[in-house]
């Protein structure tokens, strides 16, 4: 479908196509958003809503979370709600953090105002430089609604700003009135559907169709390299997975000093949203958030289904989702010619260190780690001792999974087909899988035989991963190397003033051994005022350094010193093995450019 633009008197129209309708049912009405963007130093969205057909009560709702697998409450950033009937205002009481209701018979118009300048693909920005709008994070919504058509109208936008999303290109402003209209066939599909509005530059990927059109907003970029970056990532990965699952598609990118150092990516069903402080992260980031068409936005587990804005979802399957998405984006950029074989390996082995120097991975599965996201907020479950990351983790997998369906099917098959063939069997038929037990089946169909120690070991539980005996398959092999590094012996976060606490403490490290106890502020570092990064300044220091502390501790102030202690980490290397088989080097290849060229038995 060609993107097109319909011009009014007025504003600009453009038709958003998104996510999935939340039911069958067909919509019966329009529920339209005006959101104002008069002085946008303010960084205050005023929100008009206007919802009709109402009969009696009438509960709005924000949601608790969006993008991150983390609860917010989004309606912490909300003031002033107000509602009227015909230009009469009614009472709107609100009822706990997320929900208000009201009685009312006929259209209602429910005011607020929402303060956000937070940078970032996950969060919601309003400010003189640009405005980029996650609609879930600001637009209230009505929970038995949500299948009926939306419309945002964004007004009062600055005159030298232009505003663009999955379906909008290549506008221009009316004359009469700065504004801008957005419609979409559902709330869930407006959600799903972030705006960039600014001075931004865009430009359509040569030679792919259907077309995938670039918004740029920051600096520190070059458009050939970026257009080179992404076409080459897109049309590998539109190759794999045998077809566009989109429409239309657009990248939103924010990059240099723009992105206020806040770097990631965030999928949506036609876009995604990138933040790249450093041109460096833009092919991880963009193989990766790519390949989310598929996985996760279209092969989607049935445990994040159907969505609910207003609670945790919990899922087993993020090591899947997120981590061999991961998997993807460095196969895309190997396979793409943007990696050389070395930098793939380089890239497998800092994972494998990652993983392996967590004390978590000895306990914590790959299915754990993805039931658990929703505590990664809290800075202590971050640590190694507490969690490993499904991402790293989920990678490591994805690349062990491909090497033994290769093995067993004398590289006839791969993790590619299990892809594709969950893509056939469920995105496009509109099911969802039931966790790693469908990851499992599916595997299965494609490579024959059982998978199920496989899954068993290393997905539900926390076995140790089979890098001795997998990666010799494909003539691969692990090195380690030691590593030294000072270590404090406590772990310390600030708290909502901004003081430094103690939160944990290794017992018999030489903070505790020196006094040290949990719950302690921490006042002075040497000195000096604490460092604002405590693990940046421990990198660098070496074991035995001296470290001051003052601290204060019922309202008492106490001074301690201690030599900073040491741990002894691995570190590993992902090498070619000198005499490998030919059949193991076949596998190999097959890994790094996407083949599945069969082993003759003579090779075997």
């Amino acid at each position: 479908m060609n993107k097109t633009i319909l011009k009014t008197l007025l504003e600009p129209v453009v038709i958003l196509f998104g996510a999935l309708l939340l039911s069958a049912r067909p919509s019966s009405a329009t529920i339209r958003y005006q959101v104002s963007l008069a002085h946008p130093d303010q960084h205050l969205f005023h929100v008009t809503m206007e919802i009709p057909d109402v009969q009696g009560d009438l509960t709005l709702q924000m949601a608790a979370w969006n993008a991150l697998y983390q609860i917010r409450d989004f309606s912490s950033h909300i003031q002033d709600v107000e509602a009227s009937v015909n230009g009469q205002a009614v009472e709107i009481k609100k009822l706990d953090k997320l929900t208000w209701r009201l009685r009312a018979s006929g259209t209602v118009t429910v005011r607020y105002a929402a303060f956000w300048d937070d940078p970032g693909p996950f969060n919601t920005q309003l400010n003189a430089e640009h405005a980029f709008v996650n609609p879930a994070i600001i637009l209230m919504y009505v929970a038995n609604r949500r299948g009926e058509k939306s419309t945002i109208t964004l007004q009062d936008v600055p005159a030298e700003w232009k505003a663009a999303s999955a379906d909008l290109v290549g506008n221009s402003l009316s004359a009469v009135e700065h504004a801008y209209r957005f419609e979409a066939p559902s709330f869930d599909a407006l959600a799903d559907s972030p705006i960039e509005v600014s001075r931004f530059e865009e430009f359509t990927l040569p030679g792919i169709t259907p077309a995938i059109q670039v918004i740029l907003h920051g600096d520190n970029w070059r458009k050939r390299d970026v257009e080179n970056t992404l076409r080459k990532i897109c049309v590998y990965e539109l190759k794999l997975m045998e077809g566009a699952p989109y429409e239309h598609y657009t990248f939103i990118i924010h990059s240099g000093k723009t992105t206020g150092g806040a770097g990631g990516g965030m999928e949506h069903a036609n876009s995604t949203a990138i933040n790249v402080p450093s041109d460096a992260m833009l092919p991880n980031v963009s193989a990766h958030e790519f390949f989310h068409l598929w996985n996760v936005k279209r092969i989607r587990p049935a445990t994040l289904e159907p969505l609910d804005y207003t609670r945790e979802m919990y899922t087993r399957s993020l090591w899947f989702a997120e981590g061999v998405t991961s998997t993807y984006g460095s196969f895309t950029l190997v396979r793409s010619g943007l990696w050389n074989k070395q930098e793939f390996y380089q890239d497998l082995g800092s994972q494998i260190s990652q993983l392996e120097i967590r004390p978590a991975s000895k306990w914590q599965s790959a299915e754990q780690s993805s039931l658990d996201a929703w505590l990664e907020k809290y800075p202590l479950y971050n640590q190694p001792l507490y969690s490993v990351s499904y991402y790293t983790k989920g990678q490591i997998l994805g690349d062990l999974l491909d090497i033994v369906i290769r093995e067993r099917t004398d590289n006839q098959k791969s993790l590619d087909d299990v892809l594709r063939s969950m893509n056939t069997d469920f995105a496009k038929t509109g099911k969802y899988y039931q966790d790693s037990a469908d990851i499992r089946l599916a595997t299965e169909k494609v490579a024959g035989g059982s998978f199920g120690d496989f899954f068993n070991h290393y997905v539900s539980a926390a076995n140790p991963l089979p890098y001795a005996t997998v990666l010799p398959l494909a003539g691969l092999e692990l090195k380690s190397y030691d590593n030294v590094r000072a270590t404090l012996g406590f772990y310390a976060e600030r708290d909502a003033a901004g003081n430094w606490i103690v939160r944990n403490l290794d017992n018999e490290g030489v903070a505790a051994t020196a006094g040290l106890r949990i719950g302690d502020e921490i006042i002075h570092w040497n000195n000096s005022e604490p460092p604002r990064r405590l693990d940046r300044w421990l990198l660098q220091q070496k074991p035995g350094d001296n470290l001051q502390l003052t601290i204060k501790r019922e309202e008492k102030e106490f001074a301690f010193e201690f030599r900073l202690g040491e741990i002894r980490e691995k570190f590993y290397q992902v090498v070619e093995q000198a005499h490998a088989s030919e059949r193991a080097k076949r596998i190999r290849e097959g890994m790094l450019h996407g083949t599945t060229e069969p082993v003759t038995a003579r090779n075997r």
